[in-house]
């Protein structure tokens, strides 16, 4: 019986190429697997003939925009995931979701082999091989970008010998991927670090500096899960697109920054996520008013590990599984709302509410109604530097140095 190899398929160049020549390279037949995570652009009715005309014998189009909103991205809001402080985990969040329709795949096909068209130098091969590693351990695994050594300009003269139905072109100035929850751009003349970015880089958002009347917006939030915006019911995947629509003409969510790759090397990236950002920011304020001091101080060094975790392509890990039942837990009470300004490229507070608030105006003020018992403070303050205290005492008797 053929072997099958069920590729990871996004309809451009590269993967296009791939089909015959895995056929050619494998002696397999290859079932194309294009999943739609919001990335806009072509018709995925358009991608899956492409891919049956470059050779296919069996292409799948996935609409997963709801499965990646709902399972993905709003478990990232819910941990404020930022790798390194800034990255929405816009790449990072998609893998995953994908490996998993690579191999439901893979069982209805009867495929043996899975393939992506990464290459040996970025995370994605990790989050790709990783997650099949966790879900299907009896798939083999092929990248030809990496395993064969297959470059950009071999795949565009392979697929002018062969006139293969794809647009090619010898330079293109950026590698870009894109979903719902952002947008990376890399390469050409951002490879080098002191290029700044150029207004053509941008897709997602429109240039903060462009005078424009502010925009404000309420985010309504049930457990953590954002539920209406103005008021108006939303699933997850209609609260991303909105705040897209309405971050993103505000020029939010813009991102250039160095980051750590997990196979070694620095990247530089220029990032877009104006939905990401302002969900994010509107739900770490309701996490401010809602979750307690050392929940919310705990809390603030899990998030950062989960979103190492993600990044690193460890979606499917027992940490992970753990991580989320600990975030779950906190988010009981992260329901309200939070009234952001959108205007010049940030996303700004400026109102927060909540029937399960931890803020108490007459404990909290300084005015007529004050409840805090202020005569309890000094006792406190003596004990709580008490052990600093003893041991200022203890170096002084056995002379330390002061320390200033």
């Amino acid at each position: 019986m053929t072997e099958r190899v069920v590729l990871a398929y996004s309809g451009g160049l590269d993967t296009s190429v791939a089909i015959p020549y895995l056929a050619e390279r494998t002696g397999a037949e290859v079932i194309a697997v294009a999943v739609d995570v919001g990335q806009g652009g072509e018709d995925l009715a358009a991608v899956r003939r492409r891919a049956l005309d470059c050779g296919a014998v069996e292409a799948e189009v996935v609409d997963a925009r709801d499965e990646f909103a709902a399972d993905f991205c709003l478990p990232a809001l819910r941990a404020n995931a930022l790798y390194m402080d800034r990255y929405p985990l816009v790449s990072a969040l998609s893998r995953p979701l994908i490996v998993r329709h690579l191999v439901a795949a893979a069982r209805r096909h009867g495929g043996t082999i899975v393939a992506h068209g990464c290459t040996g130098k970025g995370n994605d091969q990790v989050r790709f091989e990783v997650g099949l590693g966790a879900l299907a351990p009896d798939l083999r695994v092929v990248a030809p970008a990496r395993d064969f050594a297959w470059t950009r300009d071999k795949a565009i003269t392979y697929a002018e010998e062969r006139g293969l139905p794809i647009d090619v072109t010898h330079r293109s100035p950026y590698s870009v991927d894109q979903n719902l929850w952002g947008r990376a751009v890399e390469t050409g003349s951002l490879e080098d670090i002191w290029n700044g970015p150029v207004e053509d880089v941008y897709a997602y958002t429109a240039d903060p500096a462009e005078p424009r009347d502010p925009d404000e917006v309420v985010i309504t939030f049930d457990a953590g899960i954002p539920v209406a915006i103005d008021g108006e019911t939303v699933t997850a995947h209609q609260a991303v697109v909105e705040l897209n629509r309405r971050a993103g003409a505000q020029g939010v969510g813009r991102l250039d920054m160095v980051e750590d790759r997990l196979v070694g090397i620095k990247s530089r990236e220029i990032y877009e996520a104006p939905g990401a950002i302002a969900l994010i920011t509107a739900h770490q304020e309701l996490e401010n008013v809602t979750v307690e001091r050392d929940l919310a101080r705990f809390k603030r060094g899990v998030d950062q590990r989960w979103g190492e975790l993600v990044y690193d392509g460890l979606w499917f890990s027992p940490l992970k599984r753990s991580l989320d039942a600990f975030i779950d837990e906190t988010q009981k009470y992260v329901t309200g709302e939070v009234r952001l300004t959108l205007h010049g490229g940030r996303a700004v507070v400026t109102g927060r509410r909540s029937e399960a608030s931890l803020y108490d105006f007459a404990m909290a003020t300084y005015d007529t109604g004050d409840t805090f018992d202020q005569s309890l403070a000094k006792g406190f303050v003596q004990l709580w530097g008490l052990p600093s205290r003893m041991a200022a005492a203890r170096d002084a008797r056995l002379g330390g140095s002061p320390r200033f």
